[in-house]
């Protein structure tokens, strides 16, 4: 039986359009570009190149050519300026103050001082013991194999019998400056003289001359040969108490 006219026209149109509309529409699926899939950045409205304007960026995210693995951080804080706290000073030395006006001295170390002078200048070393420190504090008398007695010790050491000669060596050190060491601390002590606490290299001429009247040139020879001043010193702590006469470094 033939087909009708309708139905072999319907089955022509088909077949073109399976042998035209097919291959055209293979072909320009097999031409268009292959896009990769969406990343997250991508998909939050993001491009790729999204940061990698910023060189901190782009060196955070370097790679080693050789092995292809991130790149170790850089040892360099970048924010180390802007997140410093405040300098510390590790250097813990506090300097020495010299001070030359006993006026400047507090009060309660000039009146010990005075006491000292006025208590030297008598003569009599008994004159020295109500000055001395009590049991609790007592004032260190360290000048060789001194008697138990501090003023005993003083006359042991003395050119006379009498301990005079030490009281005019206390005459001549109070006569001087004094250095403020230990400064603010519970253990500021002003000390006499204040060669004990500066170098005898930086002396300028009236200094030396300060120092010749408590010890000779051979002595200021053999003290920068031993590296600072080693003769009697008296201490005397900020609240007026006699801490120290002693003799030595």
């Amino acid at each position: 039986m033939m087909p009708s006219i309708g139905a072999s026209f319907a089955f022509r149109t088909l077949l073109i359009l399976l042998m035209v509309g097919g291959p055209v529409t293979y072909a320009a699926a097999l031409t268009e570009p292959k896009r990769p899939p969406q990343t997250e950045l991508q998909k939050d409205g993001q491009t790729p190149n999204d940061g990698m304007d910023d060189p901190d960026a782009a060196e955070d995210s370097a790679e080693d050519p050789a092995t292809g693995l991130p790149m170790p951080d850089s040892l360099i804080d970048k924010n180390a300026k802007d997140n410093a706290g405040p300098a510390v000073d590790d250097h813990s030395d506090i300097p020495v103050e010299i001070i030359l006006d006993p006026a400047l001295l507090p009060a309660p170390v000039q009146k010990l001082r005075v006491a000292l002078v006025e208590a030297a200048a008598s003569g009599d070393v008994e004159r020295l013991r109500p000055l001395l420190g009590d049991a609790k504090e007592p004032t260190q008398i360290a000048i060789g194999d001194a008697p138990e007695d501090p003023i005993l010790g003083i006359k042991s050491i003395s050119g006379d019998p009498d301990g005079r000669e030490i009281l005019a060596i206390m005459l001549d050190i109070l006569s001087t400056g004094a250095a403020l060491v230990d400064k603010g601390t519970p253990n500021e002590t002003y000390v006499w003289p204040y060669f004990a606490e500066k170098s005898l290299d930086k002396l300028s001429p009236p200094e030396i001359v300060e120092l010749y009247r408590i010890v000779t040139a051979a002595d200021v020879v053999d003290m920068k040969e031993f590296g600072g001043y080693n003769f009697y010193r008296i201490g005397i702590s900020a609240d007026g108490k006699w801490k120290f006469f002693v003799a030595g470094d």
